[in-house]
């Protein structure tokens, strides 16, 4: 299952993170963004929990705001610390899960 995080373990959770993990920007009143929370809740069980992770935009605006998330869901794939990729929308489990392995 996809973890939800706040900015208070965003850093140790994604920045410091090794791996290459996934970040979805989504809120509870979207309905795109609650069809893709069972895609990437199968995305965390593909590759692991500790690689896929969404943020409340409602919970955590600084976060939204300091990655200039304009609208929702937003995925972020971030690879050492830093925005590798981007994708706006829902997109498929196949498409996220490739976004993530080109970055490897």
């Amino acid at each position: 299952m996809a973890q939800i995080i706040t900015k208070d373990d965003f850093d140790s959770k994604v920045l410091k993170n090794p791996e290459v993990v996934l970040v979805d920007f989504f809120a509870t009143w979207c309905g795109p963004c609650q069809g893709l929370a069972p895609i990437l809740n199968e995305l965390a069980n593909d590759v692991g929990e500790d690689r896929v992770f969404k943020v409340d935009v409602d919970q955590s605006p600084e976060l939204a705001s300091e990655y200039g998330v304009m609208s929702i869901p937003t995925i972020k794939i971030f690879k050492g610390g830093e925005v590798v990729e981007e994708s706006m929308g829902v997109q498929s489990k196949e498409a996220l899960l490739g976004m993530m392995e080109k970055h490897k």
